[in-house]
């Protein structure tokens, strides 16, 4: 890792002006390439304490070993030399789209004496008309099957033309009418090409003028009682009326825009493209990449943008089908600043072009539809990685040998701490086996030998529970009701599982609720749920040097020495080892590290979750929660039966004793907690400032207020 002082430029030698700067490795490569305002500033703000960077961007400057710059004359220039950059270098640090799939279009290849209508992948052609991308061949060739019928325009094969010019006979479409069959001289090659200018006009849109003419010529037909003709141009007229339907009009203004959307987590970013045309959209692509450097959505929607229009020109009418730039471009999020970015698209369209967010209307809501289709990609393109058993052998492989391990660590658990400054203190665990999440294996720990904010404390508690109940599963020598076999911590977590459901070990939750990780394996001589039965060949951490050692610690206590421990720092996403003072830099590509951060992100996810939980019941809880052993329904056959938390507050022991289900017992512990619980002055409405009174005219405690169904004060 290089020093970034060690190659950091002189002072006033950046020139305070527009430009494009290049950051070079030890080995001369390109690695990142970036536009400023001002290249002064923007340099002079990677150089600063390294600590104070992203860890993304800490990353980039420390594999850098020089950096330099070329001056330009505008922001716009600067845009467009970045992008020309980036497409010339393929910098590693940059952000790449790159297609989660080879969308289809259709062309027509204009280029060509007769032109041919044909399904097309891959880079554009000079001359050639593009439509689409579609999400599926097989709706163009749906399409296009309908559209012969109208415009029998050429779609064989450059061997095939020629054979069949040679034998002086069509294909098969040239007998059932669906080609015009140019090869054997049936039309004249200006006939023809006016056919495929047709047929394109058809598919950019312009179908209102074509249908009218179709409708009228029929009628004409009709009237001269040419009913045979008049037939075959009302199946013309039905044909290109049900292609048309298989694109719906989304915008009844017949507006042409592209809309983008960006769906997004820590680690990677899926957009998604709507190319709407005269109201309907024509096609649609996706793309997806890793965020290798450090940028927000509007940085994303900029290399979007950058990435669709840099080789674009001319309008989008112009270009036919989805090309070109068209009038609107509507995105999540505007870039920053925005003004080079419109200037840019203007200058590729050749006209102003409107960039904006869609706030209201039909718009907005086509935006939520192609939002929804992102997350969908961001979605199916993880269950992609993540199932692809190559991918996650060849993940394991890497974790081995960065760590040194003897073999690949089939069962991995993470753990994370999560709190609110100091408060409701919690821990998760997430078990991943064969690289592929475990959820019925979760488990979540309250933190209970302190209270107060101390991670590497936390880590080393909730390591030492986890595989103390490892070894007493292990050991197999007494019941989990034995609790003079357990240590203090241990029996309070028993009871816990016995009066309110384990929160802790994720199987019923204080509400009743089944949380996402209920489930497990069952002991088939007690019946009940094994807790921690098998051991990971690695344990994650999430932190770095402090957390690992504390749990190397525990497991050192526990007399546990044939499981891994690392963490996982999140700043530089780096891997730190017991006892190491280095970590272990694992390439940014490393299917290794995905997988890491997959396990450590979920872990953290598992664990917010869990305190988000705690915090809400904590804040939500009234008088009736504190009465020990006094249930949800019991709870709410005394709020039912009083009506109030203030009768229920003056009702005597063999009142409350009236309500069904409700002992003596009980009903003298309900007394006297709330007795002690009782408020010292009277409610006050919030709202207005007014005390509130009962019926009788007396002041009411605060608890006079509305409750809701748990007795929960409101």
């Amino acid at each position: 890792m290089a020093d970034p002082s060690s190659y950091r430029p002189k002072p006033g030698q950046i020139p305070d002006s527009p430009g494009v700067y290049k950051f070079r490795d030890d080995h001369r490569r390109v690695i990142y390439v970036g536009k400023a305002k001002s290249l002064r500033q923007r340099l002079s703000s990677y150089f600063q304490d390294i600590t104070n960077l992203h860890h993304r961007t800490a990353t980039m400057v420390t594999t850098a070993a020089s950096v330099e710059w070329t001056v330009v004359s505008t922001e716009v220039e600067a845009l467009q030399l970045e992008y020309s950059w980036i497409k010339e270098f393929d910098p590693r640090f940059n952000v790449k789209y790159r297609d989660d799939k080879s969308y289809p279009s259709l062309a027509v290849t204009m280029n060509e004496d007769f032109p041919r209508v044909q399904v097309m992948r891959g880079p554009k052609r000079r001359g050639v008309r593009y439509f689409g991308p579609y999400a599926h061949a097989w709706a163009i060739r749906e399409t296009v099957d309908l559209l012969l019928r109208v415009f029998p325009v050429r779609t064989c094969s450059a061997g095939v033309f020629k054979r069949s010019a040679q034998i002086g006979r069509p294909c098969l479409l040239g007998y059932i009418g669906k080609c015009s069959a140019p090869c054997v001289g049936r039309i004249s090659p200006e006939d023809h090409r006016e056919l495929a200018e047709e047929f394109s006009d058809f598919m950019a849109g312009h179908t209102g003028t074509y249908l009218r003419r179709l409708e009228q010529r029929m009628k004409d037909a009709a009237d001269a009682m040419e009913y045979e003709q008049a037939a075959r141009l009302r199946d013309d007229i039905e044909a290109l009326r049900r292609a048309m339907e298989k694109n719906a009009v989304v915008l009844a203004d017949a507006t042409d825009a592209d809309l983008i959307a960006v769906a997004e987590d820590e680690l990677e970013a899926a957009v998604q493209i709507f190319h709407v045309r005269g109201g309907r959209v024509r096609g649609q692509r996706g793309w997806v990449t890793d965020k290798v450097e450090a940028v927000d959505t509007a940085g994303l929607v900029e290399h979007a943008l950058q990435q669709l229009y840099g080789d674009e020109s001319g309008d989008a009418e112009q270009s036919g089908g989805s090309g070109g730039v068209p009038k609107e471009v509507l995105v999540p999020a505007l870039p920053e600043p925005v003004e080079p970015v419109a200037q840019w698209l203007a200058e590729r369209r050749g006209s102003h072009v409107s960039l904006r967010v869609p706030q209201r209307g039909d718009k907005k809501d086509l935006m939520a539809t192609v939002q929804r289709n992102a997350q969908q990609a961001l979605a199916l393109h993880k269950t992609k990685r993540a199932s692809d058993l190559t991918t996650r052998s060849r993940a394991l492989e890497e974790i081995a040998t960065a760590l040194d391990l003897d073999t690949a660590p089939l069962r991995i658990e993470c753990y994370d701490i999560s709190h609110l400054q100091g408060d409701d203190v919690v821990a998760s665990m997430v078990v991943f086996e064969d690289g592929l999440a475990r959820k019925s294996e979760y488990r979540r720990f309250q933190i209970k030998s302190f209270t107060g904010q101390d991670d590497v404390r936390s880590m080393h508690e909730v390591i030492t529970r986890r595989f103390r109940r490892y070894l007493q599963e292990k050991q197999r020598t007494s019941e989990w009701e034995e609790q003079d076999q357990h240590g203090p911590g241990e029996q309070e977590e028993q009871g816990e599982h016995a009066e309110h459901g384990s929160e802790e070990f994720g199987r019923q939750n204080g509400s009743g609720e089944h949380d996402e990780a209920a489930g497990g394996p069952i002991d088939p001589e007690t019946g009940r749920p094994r807790k921690f039965a098998y051991p990971p060949q690695l344990v994650v951490v999430d932190g770095g040097q402090p957390q690992v050692a504390a749990a190397s610690r525990a497991l050192a206590e526990l007399g546990i020495d044939d499981v891994a421990v690392c963490g996982l720092a999140k700043r530089l996403e780096e891997v730190w080892l017991p006892g190491d003072d280095d970590p272990v830099i694992l390439p940014r590509t490393s299917e290794g590290l995905y997988l890491l951060q997959r396990v450590r992100d979920e872990a953290h996810r598992f664990a917010i979750a869990y305190q988000r939980t705690k915090r809400s019941k904590s804040m939500k809880a009234g008088a009736l929660d504190t009465v020990p052993g006094l249930g949800a329904t019991r709870r709410q056959a005394l709020l039912k039966h009083f009506g109030s938390l203030k009768r229920l507050r003056a009702a005597t022991v063999a009142e409350i004793c009236e309500v069904p289900g409700i002992g003596r017992r009980t009903a003298e512990t309900v007394v006297a907690t709330l007795a002690a619980a009782a408020p010292g002055g009277p409610a006050v409405n919030t709202a207005t400032g007014e005390i509130i009174e009962d019926s009788d005219g007396k002041p009411a405690g605060p608890t006079a207020a509305p409750s809701d169904h748990r007795g929960n004060s409101r």
